[in-house]
């Protein structure tokens, strides 16, 4: 996609800090970090979201996010844990599939806390989904 951040990364129209690359995707440094170590995995073919993805590009890179990034991660920055985020459509700031590889820390104070009194009872929910 011609006016695509991420796409502009992966041609090397602009520059990034490159964790590990393949064939298929593309590891950076997140610019904005929510934590030391906060990695984007991005696939070298552009993709809107999820659904626009194929399971092999989105099992291809989660082989690596097992297998090679969170290894290294725990390796040289001693990360305790790893959370993955995947915005679609709603919360999704960049039009290009990318998985967010968030270290986690005792005490990072990462907040992904939602205002719970908002929310419907599970429930209400269950029943929403299931019948």
């Amino acid at each position: 996609m011609e006016n695509c951040i991420f796409c502009k990364i992966i041609n090397g129209d602009i520059p990034s800090r490159t964790v590990y690359e393949d064939e298929i995707i593309k590891v950076i440094m997140n610019i904005n970090p929510n934590t030391n170590g906060h990695l984007l995995v991005l696939p070298k073919t552009h993709y809107e979201n999820l659904m626009d993805t194929p399971n092999e590009v989105i099992t291809h890179a989660l082989d690596v996010v097992r297998n090679t990034i969170y290894p290294l991660l725990k390796e040289k920055i001693h990360c305790e844990g790893l959370t993955l985020a995947q915005n679609n459509e709603y919360g999704q700031e960049i039009k290009h599939y990318h998985l967010h590889l968030i270290p986690r820390y005792t005490d990072d104070n990462a907040d992904f806390t939602y205002d719970k009194e908002s929310l419907e009872p599970v429930e209400v929910i269950f029943d929403k989904i299931t019948k």
